[in-house]
């Protein structure tokens, strides 16, 4: 017995260092049985069984006296209480590596039902009151304990009106009774959003208004009285009296053509006249380079952008514009196909290394590598020159706009898509949603930037890229780089993966420089987008491939959002409709987390005070994928009112698709904009 109990005990006392739980010796027996079964029933969802009664008689001394036990009684409870810590410790360590929980050192059993609540889109207090995401507690309720009821229900700030439901007796229960019965689900109803009128259900033999804050729902029919399961629905949130979030609406890919004239300009006048009369702010457009500076290094054609920009003009709708450095076609929700500039495909032919390369050895063309930044291959320029030439010319070009505000920001083109990443999954190279990517460091450019970092580190073998990261299409836990505990934790992981992200960063950096000598005064933003899929794993590998260094144990983007806001730029983060709950029913093996990605992105960037602006990665038009990106541009329950500075709704379709696009993009408009960004007085 002696033996058993200090083999569990060394056991726990390790466990005890890495997280020690902070919980006394009980005093008794039945004191550490219950203890045990809260903590089984936060974790687990079941009670431990209680063990039975010690035969041995447990003495008081005097009236008011402590109670004294028998020693071996209460190294019995001394060698469960280290057992149950060993387990909550296991617990924890797991919902740390592989669940991704952020849990504090010396977390509690209450730290680890405030998580899990959180994951499932709940809203917990530092009181402890829970509620729904979209709904907000009374103020009855705030700072209140909670009570022993089965169920937590969303709070109403309407009064409860008295409610008859059946029992499973057939007898009749009362509002105040509810707590005694069974819930199997909890009913919201429906708002006046929906433009409809409901009518009351029968309940009971009844009719039972829909419009209470809470009615049961059973699949039971009792004594031949039927009691109706009625849908869960989640009432709209209120933006009344908050901050006011501009708008604007992307045009078409092809809104310019190769030969730089504008597309149908007779329709193109009608789209913009329906975005003005729903209140839309602006519109955003692509400045391709594959269209500009076509011809010959340092020849630009703006003529199509002149006329598209007077008519924004005189429609007084605002203007932002992307410096689209990369080519366009080949990816989702490309329809028209825009290549890079024809002398820089010369220059490729001749000299592919100015593009991205796999391991395998197949090129990129959508964008320029980072490793030519400072090399002259150009025609005699680097890539930082050849950028900045263009953005030069363009704010020449358009001054009178720059100068009556027309043009409100600039979006600077970083890499594939125009986000700053690395085009690690290319759907040209066959990579296929939820697959990890690749590296893509093989230029013989990067190449040589890896081996001198090698050299300076004094570790000359490492100047190579992993040869066990996988493929396009592989999963993390088939690869030895990218699994749990692999070599992308290791110290040549560490190395490679550091090198890798800074690349990233110093691209950025160098270009961002030359933006805001050509565009001072302007707003500068960097769109990055959301790497979603296997962010619930420990390595991140999607993410790591795409070039941001954000496993499980670092945060990525903190270094980014460092240098934005030293170059007083915004970041522009994308998929802001996306829904983890959807990608996991579409995609369960993909282990994907955009909620906890965005909410991330949005800390980093909130830490440092860097404005965000934010908008949707595909055409959406329904109700959930709305309210989705309201969320995220407006968190309701954040305590500093805090809230990104625009929003930019992808995109508008081709006039040659007018009706349909009309009819849905006012929807939307009136969905979010009207009735929801602009509910507050405008300046």
């Amino acid at each position: 017995m002696a033996h058993q109990m200090e083999k569990i005990g060394a056991t726990s006392e390790e466990d005890d260092m890495e997280m020690d739980m902070g919980v006394k010796e009980e005093e008794d027996d039945d004191n550490d049985e219950r203890s045990q079964g809260i903590l089984a029933a936060g974790l687990g969802g079941r009670f431990f069984n209680q063990e039975t009664a010690s035969s041995e008689q447990i003495q008081i001394q005097g009236v008011g006296g402590r109670r004294s036990r028998p020693k071996e009684e209460k190294e019995r409870t001394k060698l469960r209480e280290r057992h149950r810590r060993a387990i909550t410790a296991r617990i924890l360590a797991g919902l740390r590596r592989h669940g991704n929980y952020n849990l504090r050192v010396r977390a509690d059993i209450n730290d680890v039902i405030a998580a899990l609540a959180r994951e499932a889109g709940w809203v917990v207090l530092p009181d402890g009151t829970t509620f729904p995401s979209r709904s907000s507690p009374s103020p009855s309720q705030v700072g209140r304990p909670a009570e022993a009821s089965p169920l937590l229900v969303a709070v109403s700030h309407q009064t409860m009106p008295p409610m008859r439901v059946v029992s499973p007796t057939g007898g009749e229960i009362r509002s105040g009774d509810y707590r005694q019965c069974r819930l199997k689900g909890v009913y919201m109803p429906p708002s006046s959003y929906d433009g409809r009128f409901h009518q009351g259900v029968a309940m009971g033999g009844e009719r039972c208004n829909e419009n209470s804050p809470l009615v049961t729902s059973c699949m039971e029919t009792t004594n031949e009285k039927p009691v109706i399961d009625l849908p869960q629905r989640t009432p709209e949130p209120d933006f009344a009296g908050t901050s006011y979030v501009p708008v604007n609406v992307m045009l078409p890919l092809g809104v310019i053509d190769m030969k730089c004239e504008l597309v149908d300009p007779e329709g193109l006048i009608k789209q913009l006249r329906i975005l003005k009369s729903i209140n839309i702010d602006g519109v955003m457009v692509d400045c391709w380079w594959g269209i500009v500076e076509a011809r010959a290094p340092l020849e630009y054609n703006w003529h199509g952008y002149m006329r598209l920009f007077q008519i924004v003009k005189e429609l007084k709708l605002k203007l932002q514009v992307v410096m689209s450095f990369h080519e366009c076609g080949g990816n989702i929700c490309d329809d028209v196909c825009i290549p890079l500039p024809h002398w820089v495909a010369e220059i490729g032919r001749s000299n592919p290394d100015i593009f991205f390369t796999d391991r395998e050895g197949r090129r990129n063309p959508e964008c320029l590598s980072w490793g030519i930044d400072k090399e002259r291959v150009l025609r005699g320029r680097t890539a930082l020159e050849v950028y900045f030439d263009y953005m030069r010319s363009f704010r020449v070009e358009f001054d009178e706009f720059f100068e009556d505000g027309i043009i409100s920001a600039v979006e600077v083109g970083l890499g594939p898509c125009g986000e700053l990443r690395y085009p690690s999954y290319p759907v040209k190279h066959g990579w296929r949603y939820p697959g990890i990517g690749e590296f893509q460091c093989y230029d013989q450019y990067l190449l040589k930037s890896l081996r001198k970092a090698a050299e300076a580190r004094g570790h000359s073998f490492w100047a190579r890229g992993p040869e066990n990261a996988g493929c396009y299409n592989s999963r993390p836990q088939e690869t030895g780089f990218f699994c749990d505990g692999g070599d992308y934790d290791g110290y040549y992981g560490r190395f490679f993966l550091n090198w890798y992200s800074q690349l990233l960063v110093d691209h950025a950096e160098r270009v961002l420089s030359f933006a805001k000598l050509a565009f001072g005064g302007t707003c500068i933003s960097v769109k990055i987008n959301c790497v979603h899929w296997w962010y619930k794993t420990s390595s991140h590998a999607a993410e790591l491939t795409a070039g941001f260094y954000n496993p499980c144990n670092r945060d990525g983007y903190a270094s980014i959002a460092s240098m934005l806001k030293k170059h007083l730029a915004t970041l522009n983060f994308s998929c802001t409709e996306f829904c983890t709950l959807n990608q996991h029913s579409g995609f369960p093996e993909a282990s994907a987390g955009s909620d906890g990605l965005i909410w991330q992105v949005l800390n980093a960037a909130w830490d440092v005070s860097l404005p965000m602006t934010s908008e949707n990665a595909f055409p959406c038009y329904d109700r959930d994928s709305y309210n989705k990106i309201l969320e995220n541009v407006k968190p309701l329950n954040d305590p500093d009112r805090r809230h990104m500075s625009s929003f930019t709704y992808l995109r508008l379709h081709p006039p040659s698709w007018r009706d349909a696009t009309s009819q849905n993009l006012s929807g939307f408009s009136r969905e979010c904009t009207a009735k929801r960004f602009l509910i507050s007085s405008r300046s």
